[in-house]
């Protein structure tokens, strides 16, 4: 399975046109931001030793295509809309700085520590680490903004809109988590799970990417709504296997997951079972319950393959076999490999 997982988006981001320039793009925008955020990170000089803070440099493995797929997916949506490249590299930087945004938020909603911003810092500090970096990230918006004006990619009126919605589009979704914050009183139907709630947790995270060129671009492109439609087909994939992986934490901590759904609403029984048996949110709750389990498995593949099926068409050059292999290919890639799902 990782060989194929490999062998799937290796070829498309080393043979790929789009794909290939849409992730060196990226590694740009990275490279850029990193530059841009280390001057907020770094102490007065007169700051005692103990206190100090300093970014760090950037870890290599951060530009690889292994953990930029999402990013480069989007960045390749600016190739197929024929968006100029001065704007792309705008909306690349904005990608990433979405994604730091959005990480940093859920390390502090999750307890989590998936870095983002890379710095030292005294102590384990890993709430205040995520402050710092949500702060720096708007300093840098800011920055980026104002330069994107001075060179002329954008009016100064795109700038403030752009600076505005980056916040605004991201609302419903940190609504929605906010209504998990004390846990979850009741299961909904799993249908509204994937339709209503997923959508808003993490499909509008999908469709991000096009926040920019709603505000500054034509939007004449025939292709847009597809291409919406296919990023949140793959998102809404990822968040499937995301809950059949989580279902042991999301039991303990009480959250929205389409699997523990399914099960409240047509296996009671079998829910209490495996509520008993949690004991840590890395248990592999996802075993004891192959019925309902690997029917959303087939769901959440069928969707990652119409995602990348949309995409493939509409020029990323693949067809629909491959787009079937990369989706398999994601289920190693989110901590699922070896569910056989059909």
């Amino acid at each position: 399975m990782v060989r194929r997982m490999s062998n799937a988006w290796k070829i498309l981001f080393s043979t790929g046109r789009i794909a290939r320039t849409a992730l060196q793009e990226q590694q740009t925008c990275i490279r850029d931001l990193h530059a841009r955020l280390a001057p907020y990170l770094a102490t007065p000089d007169d700051t005692p030793a103990a206190y100090a803070v300093r970014p760090v440099p950037l870890p290599a493995d951060w530009l690889g295509w292994r953990k930029n797929i999402f990013s480069t997916l989007f960045q390749s949506v600016y190739h197929l809309m024929g968006v100029p490249e001065p704007r792309r590299l705008l909306y690349g930087k904005l990608i990433h700085l979405f994604r730091i945004w959005v990480t940093s938020a859920d390390n502090l909603l999750d307890a989590e520590d998936k870095e983002v911003v890379p710095l030292a810092m005294p102590g384990s500090s890993r709430v205040m680490r995520q402050v710092v970096a949500v702060m720096a990230a708007d300093r840098v918006l800011a920055e980026v903004l104002n330069e994107a004006v001075a060179q002329g990619a954008i009016s100064p009126g795109q700038r403030d809109d752009l600076s505005r919605e980056s916040l605004r589009r991201l609302l419903p979704s940190a609504a929605q988590e906010a209504t998990e914050e004390g846990g979850i009183a009741v299961r909904p139907p799993p249908e509204e799970v994937l339709g209503v709630i997923h959508r808003l947790k993490t499909g509008l995270l999908f469709n991000v990417a096009f926040v920019g060129p709603e505000i500054v671009e034509p939007l004449a492109f025939v292709q847009t709504e597809r291409l919406r439609a296919g990023l949140l087909d793959f998102g809404l994939g990822c968040q499937v296997l995301d809950d059949i992986r989580d279902m042991a934490r999301d039991l303990l901590e009480r959250r929205h997951n389409v699997v523990l759904s399914a099960l409240a609403h047509g296996h009671p029984a079998l829910l209490e079972q495996l509520a008993r048996q949690a004991q840590s949110p890395a248990d592999r709750l996802y075993l004891a319950a192959p019925t309902v389990v690997l029917p959303l498995a087939r769901q959440g593949f069928e969707l990652l393959t119409s995602g990348l099926r949309t995409l493939g068409e509409a020029g990323l050059g693949y067809d629909g076999a491959q787009a079937e292999s990369m989706a398999r290919a994601m289920f190693p890639v989110l901590d699922l490999e070896g569910l056989q799902y059909g």
